[in-house]
């Protein structure tokens, strides 16, 4: 069994920033690739944006590029995503989370273990 925690979400301004943090425990973080999702209501969990289990390889989807940045740091067990010039459409709940070590998490059925979800509301 693994946890892995989500926080830093909330309510913001369309344009405004958040930075929303998730942190592991009861597996070998380092070893892990991670990912960010998101959920809105009535649609599909999709991904955000992942990277690799050394942090040397990231990927946003085209929505989020420029405006989102993921992560990590091995030795706090933690992975963030910062989000900046946020936008309506970007509300939804954020999902963490982990794949297979040494392998790839871009799609839902790469994932091992998610997070609780932690939500997003962007007013406009």
């Amino acid at each position: 069994q693994v946890q892995l925690v989500e926080s830093g979400g909330g309510l913001v301004q369309a344009g405004g920033s958040l930075r929303l943090s998730c942190a592991a425990s009861r597996l070998t973080f380092s070893r892990y690739p991670m990912g960010w999702f998101r959920q809105a209501p009535g649609k599909e969990r999709d991904l955000v944006a992942a990277i690799s289990w050394s942090g040397g390889s990231t990927y946003y989807v085209d929505s989020v590029k420029g405006r989102f940045t993921i992560s990590r740091d091995n030795a706090k067990n933690t992975v963030y995503l910062q989000m900046n010039s946020l936008k309506p459409e970007d509300t939804a709940v954020y999902y963490c989370a982990a794949g297979t070590p040494w392998g790839t998490v871009l799609a839902t059925s790469d994932v091992r273990h998610w997070g609780q979800g932690t939500q997003v509301t962007v007013s406009s």
